[in-house]
């Protein structure tokens, strides 16, 4: 495990919103060759900042093998819990720009597009920064829905103005905008390829994780941190008078707090949890609170915010969040727990895309982590923090 130190930070160095002062901070973008690149980005060991860590290098050279290539960049933040994407776009907007750029020379591409939630405060600040720049970059704005954020729903509004995701395969890196292959990296990914353009591999790698390097942005409690890959749960969030830990937002598990105080913050040591580092979002739980509570107005937000095209998300999702909210508020019965086991059972893998995965994997973690007040809350004794004011942020509307 790594701690965390001030010196560690890297993308959030300063503020940088115009070119010069961006500049400044960075110095200007020399762009090494297209064979460089990419085997300076699989030197380095750069893994997806977006959710399920995949390694970037590998992605890149397979869309560098197809014909006419397009790069994506998402900077849509679908989790309610999140705000790294719009601090990094408001503070660097031509660290992320660059890093498009970067991805651009990397597979070959011509024709560039970034995506962002319609109204994201970082709107501004990423217009200014076009405004710039010379490179033809197509900004997208989409609705702001959880689903629209997923990589097959970007491919599927830039194609046809509807941010529904996509029945997979083809991945987008094997046929996306207009049929072609292309390169989806969401915001810190592509500030990442900027640092790692500039500075090189071995730089990268001085800090965090061997095997996953580099730093990354958390959101911790609704707070923006830049810490070294591999820091301890515990060095990063306040775990005092918690008893839980919610990590990779609604689409992540969670952790008990004896869990969270061992547990490192890499894809790998979070895995072997039963957990996921998905977007980089920690949320902590404080003592005299109901997890069974904050897991049925989660449960019952994921259900809203389905895409309405399947019948997992559609049906199931809804069916799931109201045996919970039975779970939590009542009227409860056996039979709706019965009810309850099987929809989660055979929910998952029968979507279009992975939300009714996620959204059946919290509620599973939350079944788990809080076994001994669903049991109370079975036999008609809730706990006391049942009627606590809500912790978890859920948009206005949405929750149960």
């Amino acid at each position: 495990m790594t701690a965390w130190t001030p010196s560690a930070q890297r993308l959030l160095t300063g503020s940088g919103p115009t070119r010069k002062e961006h500049e400044a901070i960075h110095g200007p973008l020399s762009m090494p060759p297209r064979t460089q690149l990419l085997d300076a980005v699989e030197a380095a060991g750069l893994v997806g900042r977006g959710g399920a860590g995949f390694p970037t290098a590998r992605k890149m050279r397979t869309v560098a093998a197809g014909k006419n290539p397009v790069v994506l960049g998402n900077a849509c933040e679908g989790e309610p819990a999140s705000s790294k994407d719009v601090t990094l776009l408001t503070r660097h907007p031509h660290l992320v720009l660059d890093g498009l750029s970067v991805a651009a020379a990397a597979v070959g591409a011509r024709e560039l597009h970034l995506a962002v939630h319609a109204g994201s405060p970082a709107l501004p600040a990423l217009r200014a920064a076009l405004a710039e720049r010379s490179e033809p970059v197509t900004l997208h704005e989409l609705p702001v829905r959880y689903t629209a954020s997923e990589e097959s729903a970007l491919v599927a509004f830039v194609n046809t103005g509807t941010a529904k995701p996509l029945f997979t395969p083809p991945r987008p890196f094997e046929q996306g905008i207009g049929k072609r292959p292309t390169l989806v990296n969401n915001a810190e990914t592509l500030a990442q390829l900027a640092l790692i353009a500039r500075r090189g591999p071995a730089w990268f790698r001085e800090v965090g994780d061997r095997e996953e390097p580099g730093t990354q942005l958390l959101t911790v409690d609704g707070t923006v941190v830049e810490v070294p890959t591999g820091s301890a749960l515990k060095d990063v969030a306040d775990l005092r008078d918690k008893q839980a830990v919610l990590v990779g937002g609604y689409f992540g598990t969670w952790l008990s707090a004896a869990q969270a105080r061992e547990v490192a913050l890499t894809h790998r040591d979070l895995r072997a949890a039963g957990g996921a580092l998905g977007a980089g979002i920690v949320l902590t739980l404080p003592t005299g609170s109901c997890g069974v509570v904050e897991t049925a107005r989660v449960a019952a937000y994921l259900a809203n915010e389905n895409a309405g095209q399947c019948g997992p998300c559609f049906n199931g999702l809804p069916a799931i969040a109201n045996a919970v909210r039975s779970l939590a508020v009542g009227p409860w019965d056996d039979a709706t727990m019965t009810d309850l086991d099987r929809w989660l059972g055979v929910v998952p893998g029968r979507g279009a895309c992975r939300h009714p995965d996620g959204a059946v994997r919290f509620v599973l973690s939350g079944l788990a982590v809080f076994a001994d007040d669903v049991a109370g809350h079975r036999a008609g004794r809730p706990c006391a923090g049942a009627q606590a004011a809500p912790v978890l942020p859920v948009p206005s509307g949405a929750a149960a």
